[in-house]
């Protein structure tokens, strides 16, 4: 996966493309913007899951 180049900012969304268990493609954006994604990701991959979900910086994880 791809690292942010600025930590994401707390009402960003954060849109991933499901394969299964395995997330095959990850978008961060303002909410706006990952809606659009969201909704062009399920139209495109109609049979994956398409989740949208507020974002967390990598430092938060732990």
């Amino acid at each position: 996966m791809t690292t942010l180049a600025e930590a994401p900012l707390p009402t960003d969304r954060c849109v991933r493309v499901w394969f299964g268990e395995h997330v095959i493609a990850e978008y961060t954006a303002e909410p706006e913007t990952a809606m659009r994604y969201q909704a062009a990701m399920t139209r495109r991959f109609a049979s994956l899951r398409v989740t949208i979900e507020p974002a967390v910086a990598d430092a938060d994880l732990s």
